[in-house]
């Protein structure tokens, strides 16, 4: 039965990371206003981050409760801890930054203000990341069994 359910929720996971992916894009390509946009896609990333990191601590868990310390030597369990550490990295340190320049901006678009440059450079690292973590969401699907 728990191998059932970890299957599910790494299909719940990956699903979810890449269909926030797509919707940001569609969103950006289908909205003239881009500040509607963004806000909408972050909610989107920041569902999925959440969904992210419970699905990552259950499936660590589940996975050291299985194998023991056996499970260090298994691919699947540092895909996982490199996704949970990518959510982390995002959540907590990229995504702050952001909005703090979005904030800094006020009462324009960052993207029309002095802070566009750095808001671009940060916004890269976080689409990197998070194209990482779809990625490694592959191997789980591929290591789930």
């Amino acid at each position: 039965m728990l191998s059932r359910l970890n299957l599910i929720v790494v299909t719940l996971w990956v699903g979810a990371l890449w269909m926030t992916g797509l919707t940001a894009y569609v969103l950006f390509d289908s909205l003239q206003d881009k500040q509607l946009a963004g806000s909408l896609a972050g909610k989107l990333f920041t569902m999925v981050s959440y969904i992210g990191a419970v699905s990552a601590f259950y499936l660590l868990v589940q996975r050291l409760l299985d194998y023991g310390t056996a499970s260090l030597k298994q691919g699947f369990f540092w895909a996982v801890f490199f996704m949970l550490l990518l959510i982390l990295a995002g959540h907590f340190g990229i995504q702050p930054i952001l909005a703090q320049l979005k904030t800094d901006a006020l009462p324009n678009d960052v993207m029309q203000s002095v802070f566009a440059n750095r808001f671009k450079a940060w916004h890269g690292v976080a689409s990197v990341a998070y194209l990482v973590e779809c990625l490694l969401g592959f191997v789980l699907v591929l290591k789930v069994r």
